[in-house]
């Protein structure tokens, strides 16, 4: 059986992003935001997605690469006429002392050899597909209308050829420029060109300044840029993937919608942002969930639209026949509803870096003690019911180990802040709810097998509890810490060293496939507790999981390797960011994790 790939990568700015194809189409592009409708969908529907391509009239084949160092992304197609690249590209530089980052898509065509014989293609949708957008011809434009607003495809291509579909042959350099908003006016070549040098400027300067070590250093920097342009930049927010229903694994009907910040993940992205070094990015999530903490009462959704929406509809659109005729396509995530109480933990470990972090300056953390107590108020609120999880069990509760770990972790922040700020009260609270929280977990605690099961009265083992390790509940050095480790991955680890999530059954019968991003916290586990040559090994085991750009997907076929769930998954780089981070400092110094401060 063939190994399945997703054969695309992704350029994008902070404001949105795009899929483009090894065969030049873009296959998946939101606009304006990442969460609206799809103006490119073919990922979902090759029939109703619309397309913009730029193929040849014949057989060829493609080479794709990124501009080293940067989300410039270029796709190379050779026929037995001649050769081309495509060069894409969303322009996103400093300007006016502020980010340039507009809705506008730059498609740079230029002939490598020969007469390759090609055909300019753009048909965008809206509406995931119900509206196909009508073409309007101008002099050096086309304008599609029946959108929210004016789409335009500004070029010195010939005009008659795109809107007739018709081939000609690449004798010199093209530019197609796609704009949402505000139209393209100035002149195509040389704005073209200005803005690739300065963008292409923009992500290699960025990665100078990242602090990255050598250890998989190629495989992180390009984790690195795509986590960066899964940032919002306008609110802060990180969204897990920039598409929906792409299944879990074919027939599962696991297909979510995925274009939402999850509070879950706070702990994850802003330890991996603090270990690249990138404190600017890393305020404006703060920003994000700070602000939700003012606004949101006893208890937080587990999830936010990029701009803090609560109402996230979960709707099936049933006009779309989804990925490879993998039904259904969600729009909107009905876990929005669910009951989630590790997040109101992740919250407080939030606003740690405020008192631990000098870049933050004192008039920026002075009155975070509110918050603070806020953040306890909501774990006390919580501490004692059972919830849906990590995982977000839509038909089942219980009292998730995983829950009260990072309750007791947010505790430990949240104590460590009180005693800095010395608010007695706010430490008595602090000691007494990590010591609830503590209860629970021990009752989780299998003691003949010497393993902490998934929840307060459950046999099953759930790779989140590797959590339990690296947050240092348990000391890494201990033997409970190694034993608990050797029990999850004597059940849960396959041989090719990826990890399942769980083996029980759930609300769709049992998972098919491994979750990539608890085999990164299994290598991490295994760096933590000392087994760093084990943890280099299944490291290097989780690289060829990676399609031909470097990019993860969410899930992995154990049999074949296959790609699947949501691509690129921006936890999976995270995942594997920690991971790489994590072996760095093994083999260079001792370890101390940003953890090391809950202590």
């Amino acid at each position: 059986m063939s190994r399945h790939i997703y054969e695309t990568g992704i350029i994008g700015n902070c404001a949105y992003i795009a899929h483009v194809h090894k065969n030049t189409n873009i296959k998946w592009m939101c606009w304006p935001r990442f969460d609206s409708s799809f103006v490119f969908g073919g990922l979902l529907d090759e029939k109703k997605g619309g397309e913009f391509s730029i193929k040849p009239s014949g057989d060829f084949t493609s080479d794709q690469y990124y501009l080293e160092n940067t989300n410039v992304l270029c796709t190379e197609i050779t026929t037995d006429t001649g050769k081309y690249k495509v060069t894409d590209f969303a322009p996103r530089f400093e300007q006016s002392k502020r980010y340039f980052r507009p809705l506008m898509l730059i498609r740079k065509i230029e002939p490598l050899e020969g007469n390759p014989h090609i055909k300019i293609k753009c048909e965008p949708v809206y509406d995931y597909g119900k509206t196909e957008l009508k073409a309007i011809r101008g002099s050096n434009h086309i304008e599609y209308s029946g959108s929210n607003d004016a789409i335009r495809l500004t070029t010195n291509a010939t005009i008659a050829y795109i809107v007739e579909d018709q081939y000609f042959i690449l004798k010199e350099t093209k530019y197609v420029i796609l704009t949402y908003g505000q139209p393209m006016e100035a002149a195509v070549e040389t704005t073209a060109e200005r803005f690739l040098l300065e963008t292409v400027a923009y992500w290699r300067t960025w990665i100078k300044r990242s602090s990255i070590g050598d250890f998989y250093q190629e495989y992180v920097i390009r984790s690195a840029l795509a986590l960066k342009i899964h940032q919002f930049e306008d609110t802060g927010a990180i969204i897990a993937a920039s598409t929906t229903s792409l299944p879990e694994f074919p027939g599962s009907g696991r297909n979510w919608d995925y274009r939402y910040c999850w509070l879950r993940d706070t702990y994850y992205v802003i330890n991996a942002l603090h270990h690249i070094g990138h404190f600017e990015e890393t305020e404006r999530y703060f920003d994000f969930i700070t602000d939700i903490s003012f606004e949101e009462g006893l208890r937080y959704q587990p999830l936010y639209s990029i701009t803090r929406q609560k109402d996230l509809v979960e709707e099936i659109a049933d006009h779309l026949e989804g990925y490879r005729g993998n039904g259904p396509v969600r729009i909107g995530n009905q876990a929005y509803e669910h009951i989630q109480n590790d997040i109101y933990g992740q919250a407080l470990i939030s606003l740690l870096p405020l008192y631990t972090d000098h870049r933050f300056v004192f008039t920026e953390r002075k009155d975070s003690a509110d918050l603070v107590k806020r953040a306890l108020e909501r774990i006390e609120n919580t501490i004692d019911e059972k919830d849906a999880g990590i995982w977000e069990f839509r038909n089942s509760e219980y009292m998730h180990c995983y829950s009260n770990l990072f309750q007791w972790a947010g505790c430990c922040a949240a104590l460590k802040i009180a005693t800095t700020i010395k608010d007695e009260k706010l430490e008595k609270k602090a000691i007494e709810l990590k010591e609830r929280a503590a209860k629970h977990i021990e009752d989780c605690y299998d003691e003949e097998r010497k393993v902490y099961t998934h929840a307060v009265g459950s046999p099953y083992l759930d790779a989140s509890t590797l959590q339990l390790i690296m947050m240092n509940y348990l000391d890494p050095n201990s033997q409970k810490a190694k034993d608990h480790l050797i029990a999850l991955e004597k059940e849960l680890k396959t041989e090719g060293g990826l990890f399942y999530r769980y083996l029980h059954s759930d609300d769709f019968g049992k998972p098919e496939t491994t979750f990539l991003i608890c085999a990164f916290w299994y290598v991490e586990a295994l760096a933590c507790v000392g087994r760093i040559d084990d943890a280099i090994r299944e490291f290097e085991n989780l690289m060829p999981y990676a399609n031909h750009l470097m990019l993860f997907s969410e899930d992995v076929d154990e049999k074949t390797g296959g790609m699947w769930g949501n691509f690129p998954q921006a936890y999976s780089h995270v995942g594997l960011m920690n991971a790489a981070y994590c072996i760095s400092n093994r083999l260079n110094k001792p370890l101390y994790l940003t953890t090391e401060m809950l202590k």
